[in-house]
Formats: C-alpha cells, sequence, structure tokens
C-alpha cells in the first residue's frame, strides 16, 4: 500500500501555497499519491477582494480544492502548511481542523503520521509556537508526529527548526529552503511506507 498524503495549506498570499506546492513534488517523486488541497476561506469576501495581494492569490489558487473530511479519510497521512497568528496557526486552518469532529471521534484520525510547516513575517514571529501548538491538536488525534529534527544538514542552513520548515513571508525560496521543505516531505512519505 503506497503512501495518500493529504497536504493542507492556508495560504492569504502565497508563502505557504509555495511551501505546500514544493512539497507535494518532492512527496510524488518519493512515490506517495498527493492531494495538494487547501483549506477554505473564512473572512469576508469584502475583507478578501479589498487586499490586492490577497484577492489575487484567491484567484490564482481558485481550482485548488478546499479539504474535506472525506479527504482525511482518504488519506493516510497528512502535511500541514499555514501561517502563524499570533503564535498559533491562522483561523482559517483552526476551522477546519474544527471540523474534523467526526472522524476524529470514530479513530479516523489516529495512527497517521503528520508533519507541519509555517511561516511568520520574522523569524521569531511565532513559527515554533505555532507548530508545537498544533503537534498538540496531532497528539489528540492520537496521531504520529513525524518532524523533521536535526535528521538532514539543511536544517542548520535555514534556521534550525526542529518542529517543521518555517518561512519568513515576503522572502525569495532559496536552494537550502527547498532542499529543507523537500527533505520534510520525503521523511514524512518514508515514515508513512514503513506504517502502512
Amino acid at each position: 500500500m503506497s503512501t495518500k498524503l493529504a497536504i493542507i495549506y492556508y495560504s492569504s498570499y502565497g508563502t505557504n501555497h509555495q511551501m505546500a506546492t514544493i512539497a507535494a513534488e518532492a512527496a510524488k517523486d518519493a512515490g506517495a499519491e498527493v492531494r495538494l488541497l487547501k483549506a477554505p476561506e473564512t473572512a469576508p469576501d469584502d475583507v478578501v477582494t479589498g487586499v490586492d495581494a490577497w484577492k489575487a492569490q484567491t484567484e490564482k489558487t481558485a481550482e485548488i480544492p478546499n479539504a474535506t473530511v472525506e479527504d482525511m479519510e482518504w488519506a493516510n497521512a497528512y502535511l500541514i502548511s499555514a501561517p502563524t497568528r499570533f503564535g498559533i496557526m491562522a483561523s482559517q486552518m483552526r476551522a477546519f481542523i474544527d471540523t474534523l469532529g467526526g472522524i476524529w471521534s470514530k479513530g479516523g484520525l489516529a495512527n497517521k503520521p503528520v508533519s507541519a510547516m509555517t511561516s511568520a513575517q520574522n523569524a521569531n514571529g511565532g513559527q515554533e509556537t505555532t507548530l508545537v501548538s498544533f503537534y498538540n491538536t496531532v497528539m489528540h488525534w492520537g496521531g504520529i508526529v513525524v518532524a523533521p529534527g536535526f535528521t538532514d544538514e539543511v536544517i542548520f542552513k535555514t534556521g534550525g527548526n526542529p518542529y517543521g520548515y518555517s518561512h519568513n513571508a515576503g522572502e525569495d525560496f532559496s536552494d537550502d529552503a527547498k532542499a529543507a521543505i523537500r527533505h520534510q516531505a520525503r521523511r514524512l512519505v518514508e515514515i508513512a511506507d514503513k506504517l502502512a
């Protein structure tokens, strides 16, 4: 049985969308069946359309399907990518997570490997707390946290965050940044394959 990986992201301006896309390519190269999905937007339309960059990102990714409970049932591994907002995941991702009570209560999220990535405006803007607090949710699910740790030297080259890749929003993705994202995705697929 091959890994069925749901990569679910939320991205207002494009950073986490780019991260998820890089991860999806790496996971496919590692042999996983991948669904690239986004958390549904919860901000009012007039707010989204009132910010040019937000509106442009929404239009650019209109064809990417919203994540559903059915996607969570289908997958046997998850990679979640969302920006930090005041030290925790953006509310759009949390709102999606809050729809999973039914599948959680049936044990449908248990025993599945999960990894996470994030971004913030600056390196000390809550990136680590966002990832660690999300992993609390994974533990409630009975999921298996698959953080990158310090399993590749590229982790040190990109800020040394062992909890998951984190990016400073608005900065270009260096070769090392892309390598760190790819490493995390491949590691998740490798662990998922072993569990499967």
